[in-house]
């Protein structure tokens, strides 16, 4: 089997794998916040789309060198592309650098790629319900499943950076910001259709759930192999939240576990994550390197 090249472009960071699954070569992940001011402009930037480029020019250099053919890359965007009146610069500017269509997900596309990814190599298989969760810059993805396969998923307009941008304006944000931001997430909830209370497993997958685990651990530096299938307590991970959210931008980024692309909206993303741990019953959950990359990277190389 030759390798493969899968990209996924969200609102706050751009990521590649390159590999011959199930080994990967190439991990690389770039916060470019592609969908900075979408929520209140509606289109995307021309600083947002130069960083965004500027990624996507490294990442093509990086898929010639491990002589990846054009049919087996994939590059797949989210939240903020779906939402901009002005995608289609972006979308051109994709196939002009790496002779690939861009394929703007759905929510329920995203979804399931989120699931596929975080669950296929699970050995031994988890208890059943999964819910997997993935938080992004612009939307978040619940999915719950049995017998590896995805019951009932659900995409939320609920984001770091859309929140950040939407509500915490102070720094540290007020109570009543951190407040206002937190009901905006429990009305998402409440309205997702789903029952997060019935998941016997709770799986992370995010940057930002990634992110607060290295944190959880107090590691000397972000580090993938450490945080991947680390099983953190829900009551510390809350205690944390609330340690974050008391912090500015200015004492989060001396942290040497967190990207200072995260340092601002680190606050929202956690704001999510500590209100849907609050539905479920789990008194663990289980943080995965393998998200919606993994998906998208099996999708080309087993498309059964």
């Amino acid at each position: 089997m030759s390798a493969v090249g899968a990209i996924d472009c969200g609102t706050n960071s751009i990521k590649l794998l390159i590999g011959d699954l199930p080994d990967v070569a190439v991990r690389e992940s770039r916060v470019v916040r592609l969908g900075a001011g979408v929520d209140t402009t509606g289109e995307l930037s021309e600083e947002a789309l130069a960083r965004t480029f500027d990624a996507i020019d490294e990442f093509a250099a990086l898929l010639r060198e491990h002589d990846v053919a054009q049919d087996r890359i994939r590059f797949c965007a989210t939240s903020a592309t779906r939402d901009a009146r002005n995608a289609a610069v972006f979308t051109d500017g994709v196939r002009e650098r790496l002779g690939v269509d861009v394929e703007v997900l759905s929510g329920e596309e995203e979804a399931a790629l989120v699931y596929a990814g975080a669950t296929r190599a699970l050995e031994p298989s988890p208890p059943d319900p999964v819910l997997v969760v993935d938080i992004g810059g612009g939307s978040t993805e619940l999915v719950l499943g049995t017998a590896g396969t995805p019951d009932a998923a659900v995409s939320l307009d609920i984001g770091s950076v859309r929140l950040h941008e939407r509500y915490l304006h102070d720094d540290p944000p007020t109570t009543a910001q951190t407040r206002a931001c937190a009901a905006d997430v429990d009305a998402a909830l409440d309205g997702s259709g789903l029952d997060l209370a019935s998941a016997r497993t709770v799986i992370g997958t995010s940057g930002t759930i990634k992110t607060l685990a290295a944190g959880l651990m107090d590691l000397p530096a972000f580090d993938r192999d450490a945080i991947d299938g680390a099983t953190p307590l829900v009551a510390a991970t809350h205690r944390f939240v609330d340690r974050m959210l008391a912090m500015s931008v200015a004492e989060r980024l001396r942290l040497p576990w967190l990207h200072p692309g995260r340092a601002d909206v680190i606050g929202a993303g956690a704001i999510i994550w500590s209100r849907i741990l609050a539905r479920t019953r789990v008194e663990r959950y289980v943080v995965s390197e393998a998200d919606i990359l993994y998906g998208i990277a099996w999708s080309i190389a087993d498309p059964s």
